[in-house]
């Protein structure tokens, strides 16, 4: 098995990308009202602050600032997926080796934010994906976008509440 190496930095803000296991299911836009409620739950009691998100029909794209001295980003997304699966019909949930539901993939893609050009980078990245995907023609046509609460401050500079710094744990 492979071993995969994460940099937990407590406090820190992180982008991540999760995917579905069928990239041609529509399945998080068609659910998307369990997936609210599944955020809204694992948010709820493990609070982190969501800079932006976008939800396409096959993956998700998330933005997130920490809370001081909290580097728990694995557990909040497993639990994000894992209630997300529950909610859903049973008919959607092959059962694949070790149990698995075969809904999202077992893996996601995570990032460190490392500045402030590199927060802008990922905002852009992240509302401009649905464009990027030939859904919309704008980010304001897509519904399931943070673009909606940002666009006020688009082209402005972003002035973070508090440094955004790379430290070891």
């Amino acid at each position: 098995m492979p071993t995969y190496r994460r940099l937990y930095v407590p406090g820190g803000t992180y982008a991540f990308t999760l995917c579905l296991h069928d990239r041609r299911a529509d399945t998080l836009v068609r659910y998307i009202e369990a997936l609210r409620a599944s955020y809204r739950e694992v948010t709820a009691r493990h609070p982190a602050r969501t800079i932006a998100i976008c939800v396409l029909p096959d993956h998700m794209h998330l933005l997130w600032a920490l809370p001081d001295g909290d580097c728990d980003f694995v557990n909040r997304l497993r639990l994000i997926k894992a209630g997300f699966t529950r909610r859903l019909p049973p008919h959607l949930k092959s059962v694949g080796r070790k149990g698995e539901r075969l809904i999202w993939q077992s893996r996601y893609w995570e990032h460190v934010i490392r500045g402030e050009k590199d927060l802008a980078a990922h905002m852009d990245y992240i509302h401009w994906n649905p464009v990027r995907h030939g859904l919309v023609t704008s980010p304001e046509a897509w519904p399931h976008s943070s673009w909606h609460r940002c666009k006020a401050d688009w082209n402005r500079e972003w002035k973070p509440e508090r440094p955004v710094l790379l430290t070891e744990p």
